[in-house]
This record gives structure tokens, C-alpha cells and sequence, in this order.
């Protein structure tokens, strides 16, 4: 419904600029005219600006991917923790394939009036996204808080794991088992997550086993699928076919896609081909053999993004630059040494 301004304006008393600077939050008009000019609103009827609504304290909304792939789960989980220690509770909403897109979600969000809202993995992880979604965000005073992706310009707190540091400790650790022919198995080269992992990959096999590789070119064995199973085994069948002999995966998911493949031509893991996963998902130290990994540091991340929320609830403006998280490397049975033949 179209705001009338002079209707307001003679129900408030006031002038129809005066209801113009309320509606569009400007500065400059007295609390108690502005009250009156909101409560005209409300009395006849019309729906107040997002930026005006009032919000319901105690509600966060939080903005997954899929929860097929277990990292996320795990990231809702501690960073629910974290907010009911806080006061506050989330509600949870997944995009998936198809599905409701992300703004959408945001505007049923602002209807709710959230205090303040987290996105993990979401459309800011894509590296041309257009900004300005996030901007109106903080333009209108919602404090917001982007995990895993970076976009500069939008003023928000960025926290993100460090994935330039995952592909160094996945290609040293596999360098020191005499691996020289490593592959890389990763998504979709339009998250900026990947972009930082490719070329911190080709860096790390410049540094650690080729010292002449041109890190700007395309050397090194990289294959960008998608983030599965089904994804983990395409890569792995490319990168097995080019004389890989150890593979980094870009998730769990897609190291288990790996093992399936390695096993589809008879390779067995870690004897003839190792694998090295992304994240740490949980009941991968179960699998056959027990999956080496990078842990994503999701406790320490889940729980700086609610601390950044809430300081910017409190009032507190946001960093000027991102928060990266140092990924560890954990042992298990999915890596050995290089195969004698593979020499």
C-alpha cells in the first residue's frame, strides 16, 4: 500500500516533510515527533519501512547452505550455543538447490523483526555477487555478520578460515610422504572460498615439491566439481587419469567421492593412492580407512561470528577487515607414502 503523506501528516499533526524525514530515518526530528508520526502509521493502517520495524529481541536469523554436507550442521550448532549464552536464539533457514532464494529468507527475517542475522557459505561466498544486497542491510541498521567470504566494501564483520594455510598443510604434509604428483579435488571455481584454495594449492606445490612452477599458471592437478560425493569422484577419476598419487579434497564429502573412485579401479587407500579431506566433519574418523583431514576451527569461528553480532547489536561498528581462522591438520589412515612404483 502507497504511504500517504499528507494523510499522515494531519494525523500526526506535523508536516508531510517532517513524515518524509521519519519515513526515511533521517535525522534531525524530535523523539517524541517521531513517535507521533510512527504511531500515524501504525493507527491508519499502513506498513512501517523495514529500517523502522520494530525488532523482537532474542531472535538471530542464521543462514545455512544445505544440511546435507555436515560442516554445516556443525556450524549451526555452535553458533546456536553461542547465542543462547547470549540471550538469543536462531532462526534457522536453508537454501538448497531450488529452493527459497536468500533474499527472500532476509525479507521473512526483517518481517520478524531479527535483531541481527549471520550468513554462513551464502550468496557473499560468490566471488562477482553484487554487494549492495549486504549494503541496504547495514544501511538500514541491521547488524550482520558473513562467514566464509569476503566482499569488500560492505561495511560487516567478515570471519573466515584460512584457506590458502588448509592447501599448505594438505600439500606439505603429502610432500613429506614423497608425493610430487598431488591433485587438487574442489568445487565450483565462483565461490571465492575456491579461488583462495587453487591458488594457495599451486603455491604450496610450488614451494613444497616443484620450485619452478609458475604459480600464476596453470601447473599443478586441479579439478573443480561440486561440493559431493559425486563431485569428489569425477575430480578423482580426472586427476587419477593425469598420474595423481595423492589428492587433496576441497570437503569431506568429496574425499569420501575420492576413496570411491580410487576403489572403482582397483587403487586401494592409502597404499596406491592417498586422500586428504577438508573440514572434519564429524564421524569421518569412522570411516574406511579414517579420513586425514584439515579441521575447519568451526568452535573458534561460530563463536567470534556470535561475539562480532553482538557487539554490533551493542552499538559497536564492525572491523574494517576480516577475521581468518588457522585450519589444523589432522592424522589419520588416508595417507602413507608415495608407492615405490610411482617413482
Amino acid at each position: 500500500m502507497k504511504i500517504g503523506l499528507a494523510e499522515i501528516a494531519e494525523r500526526a499533526g506535523v508536516s508531510p516533510a517532517t513524515v518524509s524525514r521519519v519515513l526515511n530515518d533521517k535525522p534531525g526530528v524530535h523523539e517524541k515527533t517521531r513517535r507521533a508520526v510512527l504511531t500515524a502509521v501504525d493507527v491508519l493502517g499502513y506498513e512501517r519501512p523495514a529500517q523502522l520495524r520494530p525488532r523482537v529481541a532474542g531472535l538471530i536469523g542464521l543462514l545455512v547452505p544445505e544440511l546435507e554436507n555436515p560442516i554445516f550442521p556443525r556450524f549451526a550448532q555452535v553458533i546456536e550455543t553461542s547465542l543462547a549464552q547470549h540471550g538469543f536464539t536462531p532462526v534457522l533457514c536453508t537454501r538448497s538447490l531450488g529452493g527459497v532464494h536468500e533474499d527472500d529468507y532476509v525479507q521473512v527475517l526483517l518481517d520478524r523483526g531479527v535483531s541481527g542475522i549471520i550468513f554462513v557459505s551464502g550468496i557473499h561466498a560468490i566471488v562477482d555477487t553484487d554487494p549492495s544486497r549486504y549494503a541496504r542491510l547495514t544501511e538500514q541498521g541491521v547488524p550482520i555478520v558473513l562467514v566464509n567470504g569476503y566482499l569488500p566494501g560492505v561495511e560487516a564483520s567478515f570471519v573466515s578460515n584460512d584457506d590458502a594455510v588448509a592447501a599448505d598443510l594438505a600439500v606439505g604434509h603429502l610432500a613429506q610422504l614423497g608425493h610430487t604428483k598431488i591433485g587438487l579435488a574442489t568445487g565450483q571455481r565462483r565461490y571465492g572460498t575456491v579461488t583462495r584454495r587453487v591458488a594457495g594449492f599451486r603455491d604450496a606445490v610450488r614451494r613444497h615439491v616443484h620450485a619452478d612452477l609458475d604459480p600464476d599458471g596453470p601447473g599443478g592437478l586441479v579439478e573443480c566439481t561440486v561440493f559431493t560425493v559425486e563431485g569428489g569422484a569425477m575430480a578423482a577419476h580426472a586427476l587419477l587419469d593425469r598420474g595423481a598419487t595423492a589428492i587433496v579434497c576441497g570437503s569431506d564429502l568429496m574425499a569420501l567421492g575420492a576413496i570411491r573412485a580410487a576403489h572403482e579401479r582397483g587403487l586401494r587407500v592409502p597404499e596406491d593412492v592417498s586422500v586428504v579431506g577438508s573440514d572434519d566433519s564429524i564421524l569421518i574418523e569412522f570411516t574406511d580407512p579414517p579420513l586425514t583431514t584439515i579441521r575447519q576451527p568451526v568452535q573458534a569461528m561460530g563463536t567470534a561470528a556470535v561475539r562480532a553480532l553482538m557487539e554490533e547489536i551493542g552499538g559497536t561498528p564492525p572491523p574494517s577487515s576480516e577475521m581468518v581462522f588457522r585450519p589444523e591438520l589432522v592424522l589419520r589412515g588416508s595417507t602413507a607414502r608415495v608407492p615405490t612404483r610411482a617413482h
